[in-house]
């Protein structure tokens, strides 16, 4: 991934330990994350982990509604930016504005560029640039990191009343 993606992206430079510094609107312990999420959850949202390559549902999910975080209910994605990449895992071509922010990973030798909650921090995928017109991104997520709404709308979706 080029820095140029993540400066479009994200507007600043920031690595992947920035953003497990910044203060977020929804923070909790450790202990809390891992009594509030599923073991797999934790593991992806928490640990930067990634769900095994189709054992999502959510990524044959194809009906009308909004994605949320699955740990703090923020809405992440509208079902109409979603498409079938082949990869085996939920994309989208664009989030919804404002909700998630990106930062440069470089585990694994490579340079990527990572998708996180705006509102907890939670690690959801990452961005590519060989996505679909118009934007030309692919934003790659673990369906794990993610809750199905169906038939929400983007201008009815606000955070689960029973996420912090």
């Amino acid at each position: 991934m080029t820095e140029g993606l993540f400066g479009r992206l994200s507007g600043r430079g920031a690595s992947s330990k920035t953003a497990s510094a910044k203060n977020f609107e929804v923070a909790m312990s450790d202990e809390e994350w891992r009594r509030r999420l599923s073991p797999e959850q934790y593991r992806v949202l928490r640990q930067h982990g990634t769900e095994r390559a189709g054992t999502s549902p959510l990524d044959k999910q194809y009906g009308a509604g909004i994605f949320h975080c699955a740990g703090c209910g923020q809405p992440l994605f509208d079902a109409d930016a979603k498409f079938d990449s082949g990869t085996g895992w939920p994309s989208f071509s664009a989030p919804l504005e404002d909700m998630v922010e990106t930062d440069t990973d470089r585990s694994f030798f490579m340079t990527r560029t990572e998708v996180h909650c705006r509102r907890c921090g939670g690690h959801l995928g990452h961005v590519f640039e060989d996505g679909p017109k118009p934007t030309g991104l692919r934003y790659c997520m673990n369906g794990v990191s993610l809750d199905f709404h169906p038939g929400e709308t983007a201008a009815e979706a606000k955070p689960a009343a029973d996420k912090p």
